[in-house]
């Protein structure tokens, strides 16, 4: 796989179409959408349920294919890897943070953030000191060694978002993080992806239709009917 580009937008998408068919009526999640994403951004995609802003976070990772168009990561051509190369794309060069959030229930806070490390094998002493300033910059240092049902669902999303950023990725891809918080709850989980922004050096993608989330935004796209416009970002 070639080198990610060391400069130009993180995210660059244009033309991107994909149409999901259901017997014989075709549902359009996106229309020719083109935008770019400058590296070190937090970008805000809002719409209404069902409007495709999932569609779209899964065909910037990798997890789907358009029917049209291109995506490029970090200067690469996302469409254009096999298997392999996207693995290793989606491995250290994207995280992801899911509205569920997919921790292993047997293990600890600090054993979750530390799987992707063993996935790359790092050396014990680095893997704990990473999974220690992680856990710290998340607010959840003095409870490392709590599984995930002795935590609340906020805390469980930091861990969450804590195994995302574990590899360094440079681009974070959060689908509705907030979606099964309490507004109390949800209103930490911004200002938090914002820290990541600044102490991490990782651009934010973040699909969501809260209002608070979306004023804390650098820029936000509107997706409706599939067609991609940029808003102004929201007044908290």
């Amino acid at each position: 796989m070639s080198e990610p580009a060391s400069d130009g937008p993180m995210v660059a998408v244009e033309g991107l179409t994909r149409t999901y068919r259901t017997g014989r009526i075709e549902v359009p999640a996106l229309r020719g959408a083109s935008f770019t994403i400058p590296a070190g951004e937090l970008v805000a995609v809002k719409g209404r349920s069902g409007s495709g802003k999932t569609t779209l976070l899964n065909l910037i990772g990798g997890l789907d294919s358009p029917d049209a168009g291109t995506v490029r990561v970090g200067g690469q051509d996302v469409g254009g890897l096999g298997e392999d190369d996207l693995i290793r794309l989606r491995r250290e060069t994207i995280g992801f943070v899911f509205q569920s959030h997919g921790l292993i229930p047997v293990l600890s806070a600090a054993e979750n953030v530390e799987v992707p490390l063993r996935l790359v094998r790092m050396a014990p002493a680095e893997r704990a000191e990473r999974v220690r300033l992680l856990l710290a910059l998340v607010g959840l240092d003095e409870h490392a060694e709590q599984r995930p049902y002795e935590l609340s669902g906020g805390q469980q999303q930091r861990v969450a978002i804590a195994r995302a950023l574990a590899n360094r990725p440079r681009l974070l891809l959060a689908d509705e993080p907030t979606g099964q918080l309490d507004s109390e709850t949800a209103g930490a989980i911004m200002p938090l992806l914002r820290a990541v922004v600044q102490s991490e050096g990782v651009t934010v993608v973040v699909a969501t239709h809260d209002q608070t989330l979306l004023g804390m935004a650098d820029r936000v796209l509107d997706l409706s009917d599939g067609v991609i416009t940029e808003a102004a970002p929201a007044v908290p």
